[in-house]
């Protein structure tokens, strides 16, 4: 080989090199802003004349922030494979992100009243109560104007904790009762994110809490959960009809694609010619929760494909409600400048049944005065290598 040949030569490997290496920086560049906590200050603003703030908890290998707008998770990372750290929560990293989101749900703390109420209509004791009608004919997640879209009170515990506090006023989205609610967010020595509801109230209403995070144990941004191994413990689900109110039935899940009770990927059935598929857009359901008369009983078991990571959520509630993203569309800009595009995240929501308030041989969610509604749940984490 001639001198002029092997400088060519030369040259023409350090300019590969010199590629690989600002590839390779890109990607740990990127990898990095994934995995980096959100900024405090893009969550310091005044809605509704309340001021709202980011509150970072830390204990052992996890990592979560939350904000007092909506009382909702913002971020979670937990490690995966290699020890790997993983956000593992699709939103935003501002607060007007979520403020003017088309889907108001992200991470939020939901109440009066998680998931669907029939035409928005209920009875306690002979008296009828209309909620604001949200979601075609029917009120989800607490009317107009839910949880989800109000500040809360925060206080920080320490490291590991957060409470977030909110009184509901009486005849608020039509609910009866003045509902003074207590939510207490920690994370646990154990690798897990434990949620502790309370809430009273003055009269006779109904209440039923949950958390709305949208999970993607590859990441945020990663892709599609379609490839997820998904355990959910129930041999029954709640049927519904093309409003996605239940039918009043208990339906098994054998022999149909709502038989989670072994790992089964979620998308694997997910586009099965069948008419509860068609009704929730995929998987939009209310499933029966095994062994809920147990203090605290395990609901569901996700494994992620990509990073090994797996979560495990435990319940005092009778019902989960498995949402496969059906309603995503990329029309908002997440975290990290992705996108919440089809399919690119789950909810996994511990509560009580859908539209239970018209359907008393559901689990009652009536909460009387001097009653206190008390109910916990806990997500925890761990990596299959």
């Amino acid at each position: 080989m001639t001198i002029q040949k092997i400088t060519v030569f030369a040259f023409a490997v350090a300019a590969i090199m010199a590629c690989n290496n600002t590839a390779n920086n890109e990607t740990e560049t990127a990898t990095a802003k994934k995995t980096a906590m959100v900024d405090k200050k893009n969550f310091e603003a005044t809605i509704d004349g309340r001021q709202t703030a980011l509150y970072v908890l830390k204990n052992g290998n996890l990592q979560a922030a939350f904000t007092n707008y909506g009382g909702r998770l913002v971020s979670l990372i937990v490690p995966g494979k290699d020890n790997n750290p993983v956000d593992v929560i699709v939103g935003f990293d501002n607060v007007m992100g979520f403020k003017n989101s088309t889907e108001p749900y992200f991470g939020a703390t939901i109440g009066r009243y998680g998931n669907r109420i029939a035409k928005g209509k209920f009875t306690l004791d002979g008296k009828q109560y209309s909620i604001f009608t949200n979601n075609g004919a029917n009120a989800l997640h607490g009317g107009k104007k839910g949880y989800q879209d109000v500040v809360w009170d925060a206080q920080m515990q320490g490291d590991t904790a957060v409470v977030f506090t909110y009184l509901s006023k009486d005849g608020e989205e039509g609910f009866p009762g003045n509902l003074a609610v207590k939510v207490t967010y920690a994370l646990t020595a154990q690798d897990g994110l434990a949620i502790h509801y309370e809430a009273t109230t003055d009269k006779k209403t109904v209440v039923n809490l949950t958390n709305h995070a949208f999970f993607n144990l590859n990441g945020y941004g990663s892709g599609t959960i379609n490839d997820h191994l998904l355990t959910i413990y129930a041999d029954n689900y709640t049927p519904v009809d093309t409003t996605l109110i239940p039918l009043g039935i208990h339906a098994p899940v054998e022999n149909t694609p709502f038989d989670f009770r072994t790992a089964t990927k979620i998308g694997e059935r997910v586009n099965t010619d069948d008419p509860q598929l068609k009704n929730g857009g995929g998987y939009d359901h209310n499933f029966v929760l095994n062994d809920s008369t147990a203090d605290m009983h395990k609901a569901a078991s996700v494994i992620a494909d990509k990073t090994g990571i797996r979560m495990d959520v435990f319940t005092q509630e009778p019902g989960l409600q498995f949402y496969g993203g059906n309603f995503m569309q990329s029309k908002n800009n997440m975290k990290g400048g992705t996108k919440d595009a089809y399919r690119t995240a789950f909810c996994l929501e511990t509560q009580h049944f859908p539209d239970s308030p018209n359907q008393p041989q559901f689990p009652s969610t009536v909460l009387e005065p001097g009653k206190v509604y008390k109910t916990s749940s806990l997500y925890s984490f761990s990596v299959k290598q």
